[in-house]
């Protein structure tokens, strides 16, 4: 499948340095091309979602500000990285940094890996002052109180190299939402409180735009679909997957598939031509459609959409910039939803699923195509992909509205393969191991009031997602190896001292 995101042009970083017209032509036009040739090193060193674009060395207050406001209103532009190669006076920069308005990432590093002992001279000394103007650029970061991210170390080192690379794909989120379109068919599941949420701070805070269209308006669009572009469809499904016999052609349950075939021709129509990049349904509010869609909804979140069930806003706009943030990483990204735990002491686990939207991005198997009774909705029996994810690292992630702020929570898990096979489960599904413990993991993410729905990543770290949170201003706590109750119960009670008073400066 290709992602939605394979003819979008390639996001930019823009490159930054800091300088000033005491060192006279010669030095400064040291100073560009070392800049230069950290640009380049970043290119090769790290596995960056972004281009990173070199500008002209920065001499004055009016240069930087000037700079500053043409990133702001450069589409493409998705941050910048800043870096003081010499001494940059850091009044320079006050006016500048005020009016910044993307993603700042601080690269403290210098052009070579190695001093040069034996013919370190003053003129050396006088170019290389990276460690000391670095430490002024800080300052007025700090005084400012500009949120940034600090990355010190030479870009050769794969660790600064990766560091970089996790806030670029978070700039890369970032931007995503601030331009995202997320269409609700329907309104929230009944009586359900954790999908809920303030859509007017979300856009004030994300940049979403979050609209509720009638369910059939969808319905039109899906029985318009010609049946020319229906069978074409099916057979992409006969040779992408293993098709149950029933649902082929002669099959007696062949129907079936080809509405399945129409609801993802329609969906995908609709979305299109909204400009949505996410979405939700509602099993409670189906209107018109025969089925409840899961293999449509699991192609589309393959394709790069995002999608939260029964109206979960949030989770969809949480994992399209998961999505947008992974790029072309390997190891797939999915809507999950906590289910059900194998309690056994020293071998407790979570079986992870959903009704019928797991995305298959998250295995390496060929997935089944299988059509199986679905007991709540009152609607035909739908088709959906069926197979397990694949073992190994992996975060579950949930965004979660407190009223004053949003907490976004994060697991560290540990994906594994089932203790026995599954031939009765009808669905998708991920088993995991929650670090540091299924106890301290479950307890922990009750006390953070996260959600049941989640988003599963095994392309996407803690790393990028506290980059992500620090850019939006949004609450993070991790749930990882070193976590205990009663740390996590205190780190919760300052998270919620800090913004409370933050947000009355």
């Amino acid at each position: 499948m290709t992602t939605q995101q394979s003819s979008a042009p390639t996001p930019e970083v823009w490159f930054l340095t800091g300088s000033q017209s005491l060192y006279g032509p010669e030095t400064l036009d040291q100073v560009a091309a070392q800049s230069q040739g950290i640009v380049a090193r970043l290119a090769a060193v790290a596995d960056l979602p972004v281009d990173v674009v070199w500008k002209p060395v920065l001499l004055d207050a009016g240069a930087i500000h000037r700079q500053v406001l043409e990133a702001n209103l450069a589409r493409e532009c998705v941050g910048v990285i800043t870096w003081m190669h010499t001494f940059s006076p850091a009044k320079m920069w006050i006016a500048g940094l005020d009016a910044l308005q993307k993603p700042l990432l601080h690269l403290h590093t210098q052009a070579g890996m190695e001093l040069p002992w034996s013919t370190i001279d003053m003129d050396f000394m006088n170019l290389n002052q990276a460690a000391h103007g670095d430490r002024e650029f800080g300052y007025i970061q700090s005084r400012l109180g500009v949120a940034r991210k600090t990355v010190a170390g030479h870009v050769d080192s794969p660790g600064v190299a990766a560091r970089v690379a996790d806030w670029a794909r978070a700039a890369v989120g970032r931007d995503e939402v601030r331009h995202l379109k997320l269409a609700r068919f329907g309104d929230n599941m009944r009586d359900v409180a954790v999908t809920e949420g303030d859509k007017v701070e979300a856009q004030l805070r994300f940049g979403v735009s979050v609209n509720t269209y009638g369910v059939n308006d969808l319905v039109a669009v899906v029985d318009a679909i010609d049946d020319e572009a229906i069978t074409k469809l099916v057979t992409e499904y006969a040779d992408t997957y293993r098709v149950d016999p029933a649902l082929l052609p002669g099959g007696d349950r062949h129907d079936s598939l080809r509405y399945g075939a129409r609801v993802e021709l329609g969906l995908r129509t609709f979305l299109e031509d909204g400009g949505f990049r996410a979405f939700t349904t509602n099993f409670e509010d189906l209107g018109g459609l025969r089925q409840l869609p899961g293999l449509a909804v699991q192609r589309l979140m393959a394709d790069g959409y995002g999608f939260g069930g029964e109206g979960d806003w949030k989770t969809s706009v949480l994992l399209r910039a998961m999505k947008a943030m992974a790029g072309t990483l390997p190891g797939g990204t999915s809507f999950m939803e906590d289910y059900t735990y194998h309690l056994v002491p020293g071998h407790e686990k979570i079986l992870g699923a959903h009704m019928l939207e797991v995305c298959p991005t998250i295995t390496s198997q060929q997935p089944s195509l299988e059509i199986h009774p679905l007991g709540i909705g009152g609607r035909e029996d739908p088709v959906r992909l069926r197979f397990t994810a694949d073992p190994g690292p992996a975060v579950v992630a949930g965004l979660s509205d407190l009223g004053d702020r949003f907490r976004l929570t994060v697991n560290e898990i540990d994906c594994v393969e089932p203790d026995e096979d599954l031939p009765l489960l009808p669905v998708a599904c991920a088993v995991w191991e929650p670090r540091p413990s299924l106890s301290t993991s479950a307890e922990a993410w009750l006390m953070a009031g996260a959600p049941h729905h989640t988003v599963l990543s095994k392309a996407i770290g803690v790393e990028p997602l506290a980059d992500f949170a620090e850019m939006t201003g949004v609450e993070m706590v991790t749930i990882d190896a070193s976590t205990t109750p009663r740390a996590f119960q205190r780190e919760l009670q300052w998270n919620a001292a800090y913004h409370r008073l933050a947000a009355r400066l």
